[in-house]
């Protein structure tokens, strides 16, 4: 994947705390792109550092018209059911995690694996209960 450094270093970024920074390194990557796989690394990790929800679902929405590799979309359609939940939007949170679990199989049995099928359980918990906060468990948090 072109520019795997640069993205590696924009999530890390991210991930220590400067969001605005991963912000405009990722949106200028998602400029110089043209590669659908690696745009929708971008978008997917773009939306991992929005401060509104509404911008992470937007983020996520454009990952998933991209998506060309198949592995993506258990953790995206859970981003979008998590995104939808936080928005109060009960059918289209439920709608994507249902195609979350309908893509579980094409995770591997490793500790991301894992990852995200606990993740669609918390998901769809706080969504069964009616929580719309921000899960300790997502990746923007």
């Amino acid at each position: 994947m072109m520019h795997l450094d640069e993205i590696t270093a924009a999530v890390s970024l991210g991930q220590a705390g400067d969001r605005e920074t991963a912000r405009r390194q990722l949106s200028g990557l998602w400029d110089a792109v043209d590669d659908p796989q690696t745009r929708c690394a971008i978008a997917h990790y773009l939306a991992d550092v929005q401060d509104e929800t509404s911008d992470e679902l937007e983020w996520d929405l454009r990952a998933l018209e991209v998506v060309e590799d198949t592995a993506w979309l258990p953790s995206l359609h859970l981003n979008l059911a998590d995104d939808y939940r936080r928005l109060a939007q009960p059918l289209q949170a439920d709608e994507h995690l249902q195609l979350a679990r309908k893509h579980l199989h094409l995770l591997p049995t490793d500790g991301y694996g894992e990852l995200i099928r606990s993740a669609v359980d918390h998901v769809a918990e706080a969504l069964a209960a009616g929580n719309t906060d921000r899960l300790p468990s997502n990746p923007s948090s």
